[in-house]
């Protein structure tokens, strides 16, 4: 009885996360912090949302975000299991934790790029690349990368935004407290990672190859 009952839960709890569905998470996460890590960190520029957020509770206090990450991200979990449900919450869980794992992964192995600090522009736009296609990855899986695509989730569903829309109100009232300890030409950068950021975000998740049928499978509400 009580493996019949183990049986149900784990089948309840896998349900609607196929292996497919799940790679395509990890390495979209992969994608994501591999950018930050080697980009990011290195250039001093900060990204917008809960990104920008960390990275701001990095600076001042030290805290690793494989730690920072998960506290900012359950506070906007909680508004986004009210307009996204259950399925959504169970998804992003699975991709919170990826994004958290990797980047103790990347943590561990020095800078795998080129320092980009003498070409702050080429930065920008490599690290916007890489956050776009990296979380667009994890959207258009139904789940997220972070409280920040839950948060741009739920605006835009309340205020029928288009969701690079939703990110970018985010993510430049975060880059507004950045100025608090990144200069205003570090500021000018960040504002076009996180636009083509943004841009990507909302391609990736809608993009249909010719011919086939659109792949995402949006989270269902429980």
């Amino acid at each position: 009885m009580v493996k019949r009952n183990g049986v149900r839960l784990r089948d309840r709890l896998l349900e609607g996360l196929s292996w497919r569905r799940m790679l395509l998470i990890l390495l979209g996460a992969m994608i994501m912090t591999f950018g930050i890590h080697n980009i990011h960190h290195q250039v001093g520029i900060t990204e917008g949302g809960v990104i920008g957020m960390m990275l701001l509770v990095d600076h001042w206090t030290g805290f690793s975000p494989a730690y920072i990450t998960p506290v900012l991200d359950i506070a906007c979990y909680i508004l986004a299991f009210k307009y996204l449900g259950g399925q959504f919450i169970k998804i992003s869980v699975l991709s919170t934790l990826s994004v958290s794992a990797f980047y103790k992964v990347w943590e561990q192995f020095p800078p795998m790029l080129p320092d980009l600090s003498g070409h702050p522009l080429a930065a920008a736009l490599l690290g916007g690349v890489f956050v776009g296609i990296g979380v667009g990855m994890i959207v258009r899986q139904g789940g997220s990368s972070g409280g920040d695509d839950a948060l741009a989730l739920v605006i835009s569903k309340v205020t029928r935004w288009r969701l690079s829309r939703a990110y970018l109100f985010t993510d430049f009232t975060v880059l507004a407290l950045s100025l608090t300890y990144i200069p205003v030409g570090k500021i000018a950068c960040s504002v076009v990672t996180v636009t083509v950021s943004s841009f990507l975000i909302d391609r990736v998740q809608d993009f249909k190859l010719p011919g086939r049928p659109l792949c995402r499978e949006p989270a269902e509400k429980n």
